[in-house]
């Protein structure tokens, strides 16, 4: 099954910080020069979403959201007819 963009203005506010805490803290570590309070990037994630500068993706596959930049090439095939990198 392919995956779908997910719009994040339909997801509970419970549910939306669940899948973007879920997201920052995957891989368990920050590795920037500077530590930033997951918050703060809560925040910031909540505001790239809001713009429109990042969007949702949910894989059924894996059963996981993945957060996108609008202008990933990926997410130009979950809108096209063409064979997805999902499928």
């Amino acid at each position: 099954m392919a995956a779908v963009k997910v719009p994040h203005d339909q997801l509970s506010p419970r549910a939306l910080r669940g899948v973007v805490e879920e997201f920052l803290t995957r891989d368990g570590t920050d590795y920037g020069e500077v530590e930033v309070p997951l918050e703060t990037r809560v925040a910031q994630v909540f505001a790239h979403l809001k713009s429109g500068k990042v969007v949702i993706v949910f894989d059924p596959d894996s059963q996981t959201c993945t957060l996108f930049d609008r202008d990933d090439p990926r997410l130009k095939q979950l809108d096209s007819d063409a064979p997805s990198v999902w499928d």
